[in-house]
């Protein structure tokens, strides 16, 4: 491919990458508050846990963080945040996809 075809492409494909994360981003949140996670997180305030975005600075960088957090969503822990426990929250409530989803979408805040 030629470099000025290659140059007239690139703004439109920068486009569409855009909009896919975009599409996946609100596919995550849409996923977390139906998962009712946001009962006790939001994206960046405390609640009854962390909010999302100290979860994300936490683990920034640490490849084990999306199986450990996956983890501890599915069965529930204490003493990363404080005394209060996590959950364990079933597949029955959020398929092992959906909590994958939710997991990178987190790790993935700034």
């Amino acid at each position: 491919m030629n470099q000025q075809l290659t140059r007239s492409l690139l703004p439109g494909l920068a486009a569409a990458l855009i909009l896919v994360a975009t599409t996946q981003a609100q596919a995550s949140e849409a996923i977390v508050k139906k998962a009712r996670c946001v009962a006790c997180h939001a994206v960046d305030a405390k609640r009854v846990g962390p909010a999302y975005k100290e979860v994300a600075a936490k683990y920034k960088g640490d490849t084990k963080a999306p199986a450990m957090l996956f983890d501890k969503v599915r069965h529930g822990g204490s003493g990363n945040w404080g005394q209060v426990p996590m959950i364990p929250h079933a597949a029955d409530k959020i398929s092992d996809d959906d909590l994958k989803a939710a997991v990178q979408w987190i790790l993935a805040l700034e």
